[in-house]
């Protein structure tokens, strides 16, 4: 089967940079913000617009990796940080790929055990396949696939680019 690249390498970098601006925009009054990323792509993608929102802003940003079995959702929801350090702040919930909705609708549920400030999702590509009602309120592109596509995203040390097969 043959791939096409969707996202080259700069789209990826100006998406993230677009993202973390809206976040920033979103969150300007507050003094730190939960950037929690699914582990995985998800965590890369988070440390990423961290480390942008970090050269952008004043906030204090808290990375948390939010560890998922992404083969089985229904196992336990765990995050590198305890619940304790995110109660009452701002969190953005980010993942690589928005295509069913599963991983990102488990990763809230674990959240809604916290009383949090602000809620928001941030994807890098949007596909649009969703069986929850699920959405990213920060995305990159969204795109307009079949099921039988697949879209990755690789992270590769210091370049980055989107397929779909």
């Amino acid at each position: 089967m043959e791939s096409s690249i969707i996202l080259t390498n700069e789209q990826i970098q100006n998406k993230t940079r677009r993202i973390a601006y809206q976040i920033y925009e979103t969150n300007s009054n507050e003094k730190e913000i939960i950037i929690a990323g699914i582990n995985g792509n998800g965590y890369i993608f988070a440390q990423n617009i961290g480390q942008i929102l970090q050269e952008i802003s004043t906030i204090k940003v808290i990375l948390c990796e939010v560890k998922i079995d992404k083969k089985n959702p229904l196992n336990k929801v765990e995050t590198d940080i305890p619940s304790a350090i995110y109660k009452n702040k701002s969190l953005v919930l980010i993942d690589d790929v928005l295509s069913s909705g599963t991983t990102l609708m488990y990763g809230i549920k674990h959240f809604l055990d916290v009383p949090l400030k602000k809620f928001k999702t941030a994807v890098l590509i949007n596909r649009n396949h969703k069986k929850y009602p699920v959405k990213a309120d920060f995305k990159g592109i969204s795109l307009s696939t079949s099921m039988q596509e697949h879209v990755a995203v690789i992270f590769d040390k210091n370049k980055a680019y989107a397929v779909i097969e």
